[in-house]
C-alpha cells in the first residue's frame, strides 16, 4: 500500500474520540487495523528470532515447569520481517496519531511469548523507568499474533500514566525491584489487591486487533494456564517529538551500548530512525 493510501485508510479508522481516549486512559484497543498478511509475516520473523535468539533473549519459566514464557528484543535490524513491519505497516502512523506527534521514531521491538499452560504472570509495572527515554509522546503497540481471550489479556490501570508517580522497574524473573533508595521512585503497590478500587482495562482480542498504551501506564498480564493456544505478541515501542534521551540509576532495558547520546538529547541516532512523519 503506498503512503497516501495508507494515510487515507488509517484516517478512516482512527478518530479524534479514540485519540482523546488514549490520552485520558493511557491504553486503548484498536480493532482490525492489521491485515493477516502482516501477522503471517511477523509469525515467520518470530520463528526465525527464537531459532536464533539475540543477545537479550530471556526465558522466565524454570526448567521442567509447564508452558513457557520467554522474550527477546532489538532484533529488527537483522530480521527482515520485523524491519518491513516497522517501516511499512500502519504501526508508525498509528503511534504518531495517538501520541499527537508530527513524527514517530522506533525505540525498539519486543517479542513476548507465553506458551499454553504457562504459570508465570507478568508482574505489575510500567515501562518508562526501564527505558533510556523521557517525555510525554511515548507509546507501545502490543499486537497479538494469536486470538487472545480477555481472561489472558494484559490489564492496564486506566489513567495511571497521568498520576505523576514513577515506580522502580522490576525483574520479571523474580519480581524484585531493580534498585532501592533512589529519589523520585516508589515500589509499585499491590495492584491485584486494589482491583475493586481501580478501573482495569482489558479486551477480547481478535486477529488484527492491537492495544496501544503509554509508556507510563501501569500494566500486568495473567498466566496462560487455562489456555490451549500460544499467546505470541509483537510489541513496538515508539517515541514522538518531545522524547529525549535519559540516563537511569540502573542499566536500562534495552541497554543500547552503541548509543552515545547525552541526557536531554533528542533521540537522533541510527538506532532510532524516524518511520513516519506528518506530511
Amino acid at each position: 500500500m503506498n503512503s497516501q493510501a495508507l494515510n487515507e485508510a488509517l484516517a478512516k479508522r482512527i478518530s479524534s474520540e479514540q485519540i482523546a481516549e488514549f490520552q485520558e486512559k493511557g491504553a486503548i484497543c484498536i480493532r482490525g487495523l492489521f491485515d493477516q498478511e502482516w501477522l503471517d509475516k511477523l509469525a515467520v520473523g518470530v520463528e526465525k528470532n527464537f531459532a536464533d535468539p539475540g543477545p537479550w533473549n530471556t526465558v522466565y519459566t524454570p526448567e521442567g515447569e509447564p508452558g513457557g514464557f520467554y522474550d527477546d528484543y532489538c532484533n529488527w535490524q537483522r530480521i527482515s520481517e520485523y524491519e518491513d513491519f516497522i517501516k511499512h505497516s500502519p504501526a508508525a502512523e498509528l503511534a504518531g496519531q495517538l501520541m499527537v506527534s508530527k513524527t514517530a521514531r522506533i525505540y525498539h521491538e519486543h517479542v513476548l511469548v507465553k506458551e499454553p499452560g504457562t504459570k508465570e504472570t507478568t508482574p505489575w509495572h510500567h515501562d518508562l523507568p526501564y527505558y533510556g527515554v523521557d517525555g510525554d509522546q511515548l507509546c507501545s503497540i502490543w499486537l497479538p499474533l494469536d486470538k487472545v481471550p480477555q481472561s489472558v489479556c494484559p490489564e492496564f490501570v486506566a489513567g495511571s500514566h497521568n498520576s505523576g508517580t514513577l515506580y522502580y522497574p522490576r525483574l520479571f524473573i523474580n519480581n524484585t525491584n531493580y534498585a532501592e533508595g533512589i529519589d523520585g521512585y516508589e515500589t509499585i503497590p499491590d495492584i491485584s489487591a486494589q482491583r475493586d478500587e481501580l478501573e482495569l482495562l482489558s479486551w477480547d482480542l481478535e486477529l488484527g486487533d492491537c492495544i496501544v498504551f503509554h509508556m507510563r501506564t501501569v500494566h500486568g498480564a495473567p498466566a496462560t494456564s487455562g489456555l490451549t493456544s500460544r499467546r505470541r505478541a509483537f510489541s513496538t515501542r515508539w517515541t514522538g517529538d518531545d522524547a529525549r534521551f535519559a540516563k537511569r540509576a540502573w542499566k536500562t532495558s534495552p541497554p543500547y551500548p552503541e548509543v552515545d547520546l547525552q541526557a536531554g538529547d533528542e533521540m537522533e541516532h541510527e538506532s532510532f530512525p524516524v518511520c513516519w512523519w506528518l506530511s
